[in-house]
């Protein structure tokens, strides 16, 4: 795995896709060091984040969430929200929050490649959906360009 290109390809794609103005369609993205096939002592690591403070014990229990792939009967949480399970695609499934407090709503794409889990997160509905899943979907696209 070469990190280095994958720090390069986070940070021009958080450049530009993550922030708090309306122009960005995320306001924050967390990627996790991610193999499904590896020993169990093997913990998934926050190998990058932007716009949220992620740690470790949350982490770990989004990961396991992931891994008992029971995704539309129970619910998981990132940072201050808890989200349910909308639709489920092949690589990636998608969620709408249970907590916020915002009339749009916040939503959050998941998106697996071959080495890390993707996590966006986003603010409004259908609209906004959309312009984070075309980001989600480049950034996943420049990791699959390496083979990661």
């Amino acid at each position: 795995m070469d990190w280095g290109f994958v720090h390069k390809a986070w940070e021009k794609w958080t450049s530009i896709n993550v922030g708090s103005s309306t122009g960005e369609p995320l306001k924050a993205a967390l990627l996790i060091n991610y193999d499904p096939n590896a020993p169990s002592r093997l913990l998934s690591i926050i190998a990058e984040q932007e716009g949220i403070n992620a740690v470790p014990t949350e982490v770990s229990q989004f990961v396991d969430f992931v891994k008992r792939n029971k995704l539309h009967s129970e619910n998981f949480t990132i940072g201050q929200n808890q989200y349910v399970v909308t639709s489920i695609h092949e690589n990636c499934f998608c969620a709408r929050s249970l907590t916020t407090s915002k009339p749009a709503g916040e939503g959050a794409i998941i998106m697996q490649t071959s080495a890390f889990l993707l996590v966006a997160l986003y603010d409004g509905s259908i609209g906004a959906a959309s312009r984070a899943m075309v980001a989600v979907d480049q950034f996943a696209w420049q990791l699959g360009r390496r083979n990661l």
